[in-house]
């Protein structure tokens, strides 16, 4: 929001105990973001913003989380399980700066948006003194009931506390609010702890505005927007929202996609113009999709740069650190990992190419391997623009095979094969022996070769 400051504080210190994992819960991954990082890039980003999360103790992998998403992010450690409002309390030095606007919101609401971050803080800009989130429940049992008069927030009633007509109520608290950043450090101090379970809950600032003669107010959103994750059942149910989500803005962008709720898609693909997606791919974080690419049905796609005009699969697999030229070919069984196939490469069935770098138009035969690792340590494989590689080759690494080279099949190949050069039957003899060389080295350092 233009000319205003601004504090988000992420509440991220919750155990997630009925998540059932010794993972976080705000790791939990949706669309091949963690919670977490979903709910760091809604928060506002401008120069004008802070960012604090609030952390539970000995939860460092959280802390890392939150750093890598956003180097802004400050980190503050709750000690002691002592309700929301004394969570937001652990991030007291950053409220005490005093921005215009604190949004405080928690770690496992990857549904949230940056628009409706935006839309909350507006009532502050007019001079409210809390607005909080609210949504239209199907079923409203267990949530907090926003209890209104005309545009104004008069309560948040607890499910427990409610009267029968207030449980029939369906506008429910999202937990997301925001305060006057002017005024948040005198409304949260006063919230006091007289309950059953003897904790300070933030929805008790709805009373304490009111009683201070200040405004507060409901901004509404879907209930889809503020889904919180405390099983994997709802996890599974917040994935199936941001697929849904996700499918949507690729159709509306221009992919094809033939059956698109077959598709999975990451958070952050990226997709040129002209692209089709066959049922059946899952693609996941770090991928980008060029313009006229096509993607073969049951392919999987992970960290990888797919370019112009490219074909992949059916059934193939691209593994971190692929890179594929325009016009490449990749068909069936195919599995890549730490490779870059140049302009019009051709790896058409049944082969594995692994830290590797092929030139352009250069032919992978079918069952052919790049024997990358030996042990104990990965080995590169380069090979030439315009060589041919025969079906059912070993190509053992570190080994280069040079431009325009032609690779007879059956071939095994462990040192280098010079530019238009042939290698057939003399080299696999050859190889043989070197291969059975090799071996021999491996063993003299007290180990056998694991498998590669």
């Amino acid at each position: 929001m233009t000319g205003r400051t601004t504090l988000t504080i992420v509440l991220a210190a919750g155990e997630g105990t009925r998540m059932r994992s010794k993972t976080p819960k705000v790791l939990h991954p949706v669309a091949g973001q963690s919670l977490l990082a979903h709910v760091l890039g809604a928060a506002p980003k401008e120069n004008s913003a802070a960012l604090a999360v609030v952390i539970g103790p000995d939860h460092e992998a959280v802390a890392e989380e939150a750093r890598r998403v956003r180097t802004d992010a400050t980190i503050f450690v709750q000690r002691e399980v002592l309700g929301t409002a004394h969570a937001v309390l652990a991030a007291r030095d950053a409220i005490a700066r005093g921005a215009d606007d604190l949004l405080i919101v928690f770690g496992d609401t990857p549904l949230i948006s940056a628009a409706t971050f935006e839309r909350l803080r507006a009532p502050l800009k007019s001079g409210a003194a809390l607005a909080v989130l609210g949504f239209r429940a199907a079923d409203p049992t267990g949530y907090g009931r926003l209890l209104v008069e005309g545009d104004r927030l008069i309560a948040i009633r607890e499910q427990a506390d409610a009267s029968p007509a207030e449980r029939a109520i369906t506008l429910c608290n999202a937990g997301v609010m925001a305060l006057d950043g002017r005024k948040a450090l005198d409304i949260i101090d006063k919230i006091g702890n007289a309950n059953s379970k003897r904790e300070y809950y933030l929805t008790d600032a709805v009373a304490i505005v009111r009683d201070l003669g200040l405004e507060a107010v409901v901004i509404e959103t879907s209930e889809d927007e503020v889904r919180g994750i405390n099983t994997k059942a709802q996890l599974a149910e917040a994935e199936q929202v941001m697929q849904t989500r996700l499918r949507k803005a690729a159709l509306e962008a221009g992919v094809t996609m033939v059956a698109p709720e077959t598709v999975f898609l990451a958070a952050d693909t990226k997709f040129g113009n002209d692209v089709t997606i066959e049922p059946f791919v899952v693609i996941g974080p770090g991928v980008s999709i060029s313009d006229g690419a096509v993607i073969h049905s049951f392919s999987h796609i992970v960290q990888s740069s797919i370019g112009k005009n490219t074909s992949v699969g059916p059934y193939a697999r691209l593994r971190p650190g692929t890179s594929l030229g325009e016009g490449a070919k990749i068909g069936n069984f195919v599995e890549t990992k730490a490779a870059t196939l140049e302009a019009g490469v051709k790896v058409n069935h049944l082969s594995y190419v692994g830290d590797a770098h092929v030139g352009a138009n250069a032919n992978i035969g079918a069952g052919t391997i790049t024997c990358n690792y030996d042990g104990f340590a990965k080995h590169k494989t380069e090979i030439g623009p315009g060589a041919f590689v025969g079906s059912n080759s070993s190509l053992v690494a570190p080994v280069k095979i040079g431009s325009g080279a032609y690779i007879g099949s059956g071939s095994v190949i462990t040192r280098e094969v010079p530019d238009d050069a042939m290698a057939v039957e003399r080299s696999q003899q050859t190889n043989r022996e070197g291969g059975a060389k090799r071996y021999r080295d491996i063993k003299t350092r007290g180990k056998a070769p694991k498998g590669g």
